[in-house]
């Protein structure tokens, strides 16, 4: 057994690690609330080369700086390992060597200080990132997960309380962001590069079918990615920018209509964003937009906490530890994970 449901517990200093791709990060968390230090190693120059993250280099990279990193964390949150109240760690899913170097380390601290250890999926980690800094208003409430590897609706009825309403059957939003970037060489990562490019185009330029969009909440963008390649080889082809609005209004147009359907199907009190896709001032824009007009809240995190880090992981974690939950020190990387409600 690698998770215990018990009593509640509330831990006041929470170290949280994250290193499921390609960033080492690790966090303090004072009462769930207060970030004590939150730092991120990036490993973007090493696999930018590759056009991709190289599970091999990720991993030599995360054993080079997890220690210096948790050491670092606690000098900044000025305290010591003594101090430590319990460990979150991400348990999956993610790259399965990483994942486990991060497990590892977290079982190692949580071990020798004789504090709770709490496994953490990493999707339940994003879902959190705009919590850090204020409960929603109420609940329920639709999340909107994009990401590189993910792209989720999910209804939301409390902490741990999730149901996935749908998620991609190929490409992940933020997967074809970055094919596309490669495809018109402007490199990895590709998402803000896109994005950039965008601003100078015209949205109108190319009319891309929008995928999948009046069935359910499954996302596909593999067909999109393939409609912008099979443009690129067109003698008449549009201009760049013009092309990477197109593509990004369709991308948009379907996280939106899909989040703002769930919304209204399920009566949600609100919107949350989340994942490195949720960095897209685009997507942002027009997501607060249709939340006004439907007169329910919208949150975003901070752009610093879109990206894979481990002040969300701690977030998580906490909630975690109030619902009673901690895992023992079997537990295990899980690449493959899949979110699932803890009530």
């Amino acid at each position: 057994m690698e998770h215990i449901k018990g009593e509640p517990y509330r831990p006041r200093f929470i170290m949280g690690l994250e290193s499921s791709c390609d960033e080492t990060s690790v966090a303090i968390i004072e009462n769930g609330r207060e970030v004590r230090a939150n730092l991120i190693s990036s490993q973007i120059p090493l696999h930018e080369k590759f056009g991709g993250v190289v599970p091999e280099v990720a991993c030599r990279a995360h054993m080079e700086v997890i220690n210096p990193l948790i050491q670092e964390a606690l000098e900044q949150a000025q305290l010591g390992f003594g101090d430590l109240n319990a460990i979150a760690v991400t348990c999956g899913p993610g790259l399965v060597g990483a994942v486990l170097l991060g497990v590892a380390a977290a079982k190692c601290l949580a071990g020798a200080l004789d504090i709770p250890l709490i496994g953490v999926n990493h999707l339940e980690g994003h879902l959190y990132s705009s919590w850090i800094d204020s409960e929603p208003e109420q609940f329920p409430m639709i999340s909107l997960l994009v990401s590189g590897g993910h792209t989720l609706l999910i209804k939301v009825d409390g902490p741990g309380d999730y149901i996935v309403l749908g998620s991609t059957r190929d490409d992940a939003a933020g997967e074809a962001f970055d094919k596309v970037a490669k495809a018109l060489g402007l490199g990895y990562p590709g998402g803000g590069k896109i994005e950039k490019l965008a601003r100078q185009g015209n949205p109108k330029s190319v009319h891309f079918a929008r995928p999948m969009l009046s069935k359910g909440y499954e996302f596909s963008f593999s067909g999109l990615k393939t409609a912008v390649l099979l443009h690129l080889q067109q003698e008449d082809r549009v201009s760049d920018a013009d092309l990477c609005a197109s593509f990004q209004e369709a991308v948009v147009d379907t996280l939106v209509a899909k989040t703002m359907r769930a919304v209204r199907e399920f009566g949600a009190a609100g919107v949350s964003l989340a994942g490195g896709v949720a960095a897209n001032g685009h997507l942002r824009e027009r997501l607060e937009s249709a939340c006004q007009r439907e007169k329910v809240f919208f949150k975003k995190p901070d752009i610093k906490l879109c990206t894979d880090n481990a002040a969300m992981i701690a977030r998580a974690g906490w909630e975690l530890a109030n619902l009673g939950w901690r895992s023992t020190l079997n537990l295990d990387a899980k690449p493959n994970l899949e979110l699932s409600s803890r009530i």
